[in-house]
């Protein structure tokens, strides 16, 4: 039994962590129905997009009024980083054929953490991150549901400050990862862009190009990282 027990923390954490994103997902339903969008609609960006900030990002630009096509840019870019997840956690899963499909699709912020949480032995980190991915996609989706069905019972959700629950809430999906000066540069660097642009552009316009913004910092501070350390 002893033997199990470590096993049975991970789940315990990973359902916890998909109890947590759940009521994120509650939110995330209730804004995308105010900024618009349909229960059908609603429940296919969580089914098929399933990356939180991403979530966040595009209705925020769509509620603001900017055009679906730079939301959805604006989506995609935010996404971006799950790429380079991937990378890392290739050689941790190793799956191929239909696993190697939902493995993709489940590399996401919180999955990732958690199998590098536990990558020296690769059996909990494979627990890790298949439990963590099915807690949060499961509970994820149905939030999501709860969120846009609740929605469409109050005749104008703006009237609890929906508006201002988008950006909020997409602040508290970045705030804790802001954990090192790099990473507040870039965050420092996109506020910047967002804040001199927004009056000059159309919605949705100014969080694109500060997403650019701080990639550059980025990429600037990541090459001269390795100087700093010689």
């Amino acid at each position: 039994m002893k033997g199990t027990d470590p096993q049975r923390a991970i789940i315990g954490d990973a359902l916890a962590i998909g109890i947590g994103t759940g009521a994120y997902g509650i939110s995330f339903g209730a804004l995308a129905v105010a900024s618009g969008l349909n229960v059908w609609q609603t429940q296919a960006l969580s089914l098929l997009m399933f990356t939180g900030a991403s979530q966040f990002a595009l209705i925020a630009v769509i509620a603001s009024g900017g055009s679906a096509l730079v939301a959805i840019s604006t989506a995609t870019l935010i996404g971006t980083r799950n790429t380079f997840y991937s990378v890392a956690m290739a050689p941790i899963l190793r799956v191929r054929g239909l696993r190697r499909l939902l493995a993709a699709q489940w590399t996401i912020d919180e999955s990732t953490g958690m199998a590098v949480g536990h990558e020296d032995r690769r059996d909990a980190a494979r627990l890790a991150f298949w439990s963590t991915a099915i807690a949060i996609y499961v509970l994820w989706n149905l939030g999501t549901l709860l969120g846009a069905v609740g929605a469409g019972f109050i005749d104008d959700p703006n009237v609890f400050g929906l508006d201002a629950a988008a950006p909020a809430a997409f602040l508290a999906l970045i705030w804790p990862r802001l954990t090192s000066w790099p990473m507040r540069w870039v965050a420092i660097a996109s506020l910047g862009t967002a804040v001199v642009l927004a009056p000059f552009l159309s919605a949705g316009l100014p969080v694109l190009l500060a997403g650019a913004a701080g990639i550059a910092v980025g990429l600037v501070l990541g090459a001269r990282a390795p100087e700093v350390q010689r």
